[in-house]
């Protein structure tokens, strides 16, 4: 068993997202998670965080997860504890990680002053950049406990292998005209 493999439903809200984004879809949804607030005069998460994002990003996580276990090599990778669990109740923690994640890390980045999507050329922002590719793991893996306890050795791991994959699939989407960077 490998940490990461507990991730992979997580692609299922990317796939699931990209075409709502592409076709503008559910467009009445996409209301900002801020409600426009500030803070010291910065938004505290942007117009990119929207519950139309949020809807789509767990629910895809949920259907793939849904999916995904009902697969032996699959759930064969998954740890003891998530292939006994509900595969619904999997999917909707592990959706509500990858959403709620990705919020602290866009709040830091809009107190400094980096744009959506954006990166600064300092050493912070290229270490942000890199956070950036697995931000939703460490609160995943918290939302994920009641099912699943990580360690702090498997959440690392977790971390890089989700990076990884991360990256070769902003590679892929800027390649195919998807994204504006390939980072």
């Amino acid at each position: 068993m490998r940490p990461g493999w507990a991730f992979l439903p997580a692609l299922g809200g990317a796939l699931v997202h990209a075409p709502v984004l592409r076709y503008d879809l559910l467009a009445a949804l996409k209301l900002p998670l801020d409600g426009g607030a500030t803070f010291g005069g910065r938004r505290l998460l942007g117009n990119n965080k929207t519950l139309r994002g949020a809807l789509v990003m767990a629910g895809g996580t949920t259907a793939a997860a849904m999916v995904l276990t009902r697969q032996r090599w699959f759930r064969e990778r998954l740890p003891g504890e998530l292939r006994e669990a509900p595969p619904a109740l999997y999917g909707l923690l592990l959706g509500a990680g990858v959403v709620l994640g990705e919020l602290p890390n866009s709040s830091v980045k809009r107190r400094l002053g980096i744009a959506p999507g954006g990166m600064r050329s300092s050493a912070l922002g290229r270490a942000i950049a890199v956070y950036d590719q697995a931000d939703f793991v460490p609160l995943s893996a918290l939302m994920l406990r009641p099912l699943w306890r990580m360690t702090a050795l498997e959440v690392v791991e977790a971390c890089v292998v989700v990076a990884g994959a991360h990256a070769v699939v902003n590679v892929v989407g800027y390649a195919v005209g998807a994204r504006s960077s390939p980072v």
